[in-house]
C-alpha cells in the first residue's frame, strides 16, 4: 500500500499582490444619454485602505462621542459611576422616598384640620349597639 500525500499548492504571493495592484475603472454612466458623469481609476488595496479608514474613524467618533458626551447615561448599565456615587444616588432616593412620605402625612394633617376649623366634621355615631344574646341549642 502506497501513501501519497498531497500538498495543497500555497496561493501565490506575486500573484495575489498583482491583483491587489492591478488598475481598475470605475465609470458612472447617465442611463438616459450613455454619457459619462464621472470616471475614476481604482485598484483593490486603494479600495480596502479607503474602506478600512471610514471604518476605523466612524468607530472611532462613535466611541468618542459615547466616552465623552453625556450620551454614555442613556447605555444601560454604563454611565452610572462608581460604587460611591452609586452608594449616594441609592441613598438619595431612599431620602426622597421617605420625605414625599412625609409630606404626604403632613397634607394629610393639614386637610383635617381644616375640616375640623371649617365644622365640616361628621358626627360619629358613638352609640352602643345592643345585639341579642344568642341561645345556644342542643339540636
Amino acid at each position: 500500500m502506497q501513501l501519497i500525500l498531497g500538498i495543497m499548492s500555497m496561493p501565490d504571493v506575486n500573484n495575489t499582490l498583482k491583483r491587489l495592484r492591478s488598475h481598475y475603472r470605475l465609470v458612472i454612466m447617465n442611463e438616459d444619454t450613455f454619457e459619462e458623469v464621472v470616471k475614476f481609476k481604482l485598484t483593490r488595496m486603494g479600495v480596502y485602505i479607503v474602506l478600512s479608514t471610514v471604518f476605523i474613524l466612524m468607530v472611532g467618533l462613535t466611541a468618542s462621542l459615547i466616552i465623552f458626551t453625556p450620551l454614555k447615561y442613556y447605555l444601560p448599565g454604563t454611565g452610572m459611576g462608581n460604587a460611591k456615587q452609586i452608594k449616594e444616588y441609592r441613598q438619595l432616593k431612599i431620602r426622597t422616598d421617605s420625605m414625599e412620605q412625609a409630606l404626604k402625612y403632613q397634607d394629610n394633617y393639614l386637610k383635617n384640620i381644616q375640616k375640623v376649623l371649617q365644622g365640616n366634621v361628621k358626627a360619629l355615631d358613638t352609640n352602643k349597639i345592643v345585639l341579642p344574646k344568642v341561645e345556644n341549642s342542643n339540636d
